[in-house]
């Protein structure tokens, strides 16, 4: 199977699924943010090398069981395709790399590679149309404009897409001092005004809001 498939679901659609290297984390990864990683495994400096030089993505997964080191973990059935926006290796075996969240994916089937390295054939989720930011939720945005002022396009990239209900929430979850299941859990929504519903619930019981 190459990177790019098209098959069909057992509802006759189309599906378009990819089969990419998995890097199971303590972290969840959102579309349009950035994830610091130190790669010093064999296998993902293999990884990070070969999707350099194909210009191809893996996935960022949340672990379920197991750990970051050593034996494949088990991921989450829900992550993010990651390409690599930016990387230096100022120490030899060491790796730093920016990984920029793409579309979400679920995976169907995995299974472990060479040195352990888990792969899997992915199906790419559908798109979130595009939803404004709805007058009510506008309350947020001082928070997170203070928040993205304080980090920089460093860490929270350009566009910054304040008027976008997917791309507020986004950002809000992934800085939130919540447990990486609760943030696992809003990656899985599929409608960004429940998740703004949520986050605003949250935000409003902490008195963090104005």
């Amino acid at each position: 199977m190459g990177w790019f498939d098209f098959v069909r679901s057992p509802g006759g659609t189309s599906v378009e699924t990819l089969r990419i290297p998995l890097f199971p984390l303590n972290a969840v990864l959102f579309p349009g943010g950035l994830q610091p990683l130190k790669i010093f495994e064999q296998r993902y400096l293999d990884m990070a090398a070969a999707c350099m030089k194909d210009s191809t993505p893996f996935g960022i997964c949340l672990i379920d069981k197991g750990g970051e080191v050593g034996s494949a973990a088990v991921p989450h059935p829900v992550g993010t395709l990651a390409t690599i926006a930016r990387w230096e290796m100022e120490q030899l075996g060491i790796l730093m790399i920016d990984a920029l969240g793409g579309r979400r994916f679920r995976i169907i089937e995995t299974q472990v590679g060479a040195n352990n390295l888990l792969e899997g054939t992915v199906e790419l989720l559908a798109e979130l149309p595009p939803t404004p930011l709805p007058q009510e939720r506008e309350r947020l945005l001082p928070l997170l404009q203070r928040i993205v002022s304080d980090l920089g396009p460093e860490r929270i990239p350009e566009p910054h897409r304040f008027d976008s209900a997917e791309w507020v929430g986004y950002r809000i979850t992934e800085v939130l001092p919540i447990q990486n299941l609760a943030k696992q859990k809003l990656l899985e929504l599929d409608d960004p005004l429940t998740s703004l519903e949520i986050l605003e619930k949250y935000l409003n019981q902490r008195k963090l809001l104005g």
